[in-house]
C-alpha cells in the first residue's frame, strides 16, 4: 500500500493586512537574496492601474484592516506611487517595502507631510542582507548598503517608524545580527528602529504535514493587476491564487511550494510587522 501525502492547508482566520504589489518586475536592483525570478532586461512596465487599487479598496471598505503593504519588486518605481499612498493612507496604516534607493531627504520630508495630512502612520521596511557593508553589498548591490544607511538617518530624522528587514542569507545567529544592527544604528544615531529577521531559501524543501506558528496568509491577502493571492511570495503563482478580486476570494490556500515551506520553518511572518500601531 502506498502512503498519499498531501501538503497542509492554511486558513484565513481575519483579514487584517493588504499587501499591494505595485510592479512584480519592475526593480532597479539584482539582489541575490530576491524572491522574484527577474528577467534580464530592468525595464519591465508592470505597474498596477490605480483604478484597480481604487476598486480593491472600495471593496473593503467596510473591512477594518490593520495595515496595507505596499510591495514589489521595488513599489517606488511605480509613476503613481504617491498617488496610490495616498488613497492607502485614506483606510489604513501604510507599511512600504524598499531597497531605500529613491529615499533621500526631500522625500522623507514630503512623505511626513502626506503623514500628518491623513493622520496615518508610514512605515518603512528597508532591505538589508548583513550588517557588513561588504557582505550586505555582495548580496545585494554595489553601494546598497551606505544607500540604506543614508535613508535611515534621513527617514529617522523626521520620527518615521524603521524596520531593518534582514534576510539571513547567511545563515548566522540572530543575537548576533541583532547586536551588530544595535550597534551600528546606535554609531549613528538611531536608537528605535526595528529588526526584523527571515529565514528562507529559493532552493527550500522538504515534506511537512502539520503547521505550527503565524504566518501572513492567516491574516492577510495579496492584491496584483492579475488578482487576489494568498501571500506576496506567490504573487502571480497560480499556486497561491484565491480568486479574482475581493468581491469573491477564497479562504484556504494549500502550502504546497518551496516557499510555503520557507514560512513554515520561520514559524513567523515573513512580510507583516507586529507593532503598536
Amino acid at each position: 500500500m502506498v502512503a498519499i501525502c498531501t501538503s497542509p492547508v492554511s486558513e484565513l482566520k481575519e483579514l487584517k493586512d493588504i499587501f499591494i504589489e505595485l510592479t512584480a518586475k519592475n526593480c532597479n536592483q539584482r539582489c541575490r537574496q530576491c524572491y522574484i525570478d527577474f528577467p534580464l532586461t530592468k525595464n519591465i512596465k508592470d505597474f498596477i492601474k490605480v483604478d484597480t487599487v481604487k476598486k480593491a479598496l472600495l471593496e473593503l471598505k467596510e473591512n477594518n484592516i490593520r495595515c496595507i503593504y505596499l510591495t514589489g519588486a521595488e513599489p517606488m518605481t511605480h509613476p503613481d506611487f504617491n498617488s496610490i499612498l495616498r488613497l492607502c493612507l485614506e483606510k489604513a496604516n501604510v507599511c512600504i517595502f524598499t531597497n531605500a534607493s529613491f529615499i533621500n531627504e526631500k522625500k522623507a520630508r514630503f512623505l511626513k507631510k502626506v503623514e500628518k495630512e491623513l493622520n496615518k502612520k508610514i512605515i518603512f521596511k528597508l532591505s538589508f542582507a548583513h550588517y557588513d557593508e561588504i557582505k550586505n553589498d555582495n548580496i545585494r548591490s554595489r553601494g546598497a548598503y551606505r544607500q540604506n544607511i543614508y535613508a535611515l538617518k534621513c527617514l529617522d530624522k523626521y520620527d518615521f517608524t524603521n524596520i531593518i528587514n534582514v534576510s539571513n542569507y547567511y545563515c548566522e545567529d540572530h543575537s548576533v545580527i541583532l547586536s551588530k544592527f544595535k550597534e551600528k544604528l546606535s554609531s549613528i544615531g538611531i536608537e528605535d528602529a526595528i529588526v526584523q529577521i527571515n529565514e528562507w531559501s529559493k532552493e527550500a524543501d522538504g515534506e511537512f504535514l502539520t503547521i505550527e506558528g503565524s504566518f501572513d496568509c492567516t491574516t492577510s491577502r495579496t492584491l496584483t493587476e492579475n488578482g487576489i493571492f494568498s501571500c506576496p511570495f506567490l504573487s502571480n503563482d497560480y499556486r497561491g491564487r484565491t480568486g479574482s478580486d475581493f468581491t469573491n476570494y477564497s479562504k484556504t490556500v494549500r502550502l504546497e511550494t518551496p516557499h510555503c515551506i520557507s514560512c513554515i520553518n520561520n514559524k513567523e511572518p515573513m512580510f507583516s510587522v507586529d507593532i503598536d500601531w
